[in-house]
């Protein structure tokens, strides 16, 4: 996502941030596997230090894992988002950032989420963006990423009565668990299923849980 993708993808959410923060903030009352999901990685890292919420849009998430005793904060791309995050969500940080190039030093995170954003990096690029969140985490740290299932790129030119140039590039589960490999995560655990009805684009849905590896460095 180089040069005219980002703005594009950058532009798009600007222009569709408010209606986007009205259909989607409360959406996980509706979605009881993320919740059940977003508890056990709160439980993991609760107290283990700071967590960051990627491709936040309006904080539903990093407010979630606040609320359950997180330091939790959000970054996105969209400075529309950010400025709807900060009013919805008082008392956390959010961030304009690209999660390629995460302004965070190396290995100060315990925790990092990233719920339907890496569906916006081209393919040949996760594992290059995988590996930034790898930097940023701290050995040991955990990431829970979720993503639609698929081999497609689907092409959106229209979203709730706005014009928009958005790329939705959907990954396959073994595909996803090898470039988390190539980029210094060890899977722990995959989890699919089919989209609610009624709540959601129907597509499946996967989510990984995984480990940044601990490298022989770190043990000197």
């Amino acid at each position: 996502m180089t040069g005219a993708g980002t703005d594009d993808t950058k532009r798009s959410y600007d222009r569709v941030a408010d209606e986007y923060a009205r259909r989607i903030y409360d959406e996980l009352r509706h979605k009881p596997l993320d919740r059940e999901l977003l508890d056990r990685f709160a439980s993991d890292r609760r107290g283990q230090g700071p967590v960051c919420d990627l491709g936040c849009g309006p904080g539903q998430v990093a407010r979630y894992l606040h609320d359950r005793g997180v330091d939790a904060s959000g970054l996105d791309l969209s400075p529309g988002m950010i400025a709807i995050a900060r009013r919805l969500n008082p008392g956390l940080a959010f961030h304009v950032g690209d999660l390629r190039a995460l302004p965070f030093g190396s290995g100060t995170l315990a925790g990092l989420t990233a719920f339907y954003s890496i569906i916006h990096v081209p393919r040949g690029e996760v594992v290059d963006a995988l590996r930034e969140m790898a930097r940023v985490l701290r050995p040991g740290g955990r990431l829970l990423l979720a993503f639609h299932l698929g081999s497609e790129v689907r092409r959106v030119e229209e979203l709730w009565g706005e014009a928009v140039a958005l790329d939705f590039v959907f990954f396959e589960a073994g595909e996803m668990r090898g470039a988390l490999a190539a980029a210094g995560f060890e899977v722990e655990e995959v989890v699919e299923r089919e989209p609610y009805p009624g709540v959601e684009v129907q597509t499946r849905r996967a989510y990984v849980l995984a480990r940044a590896r601990v490298h022989l460095r770190s043990l000197a």
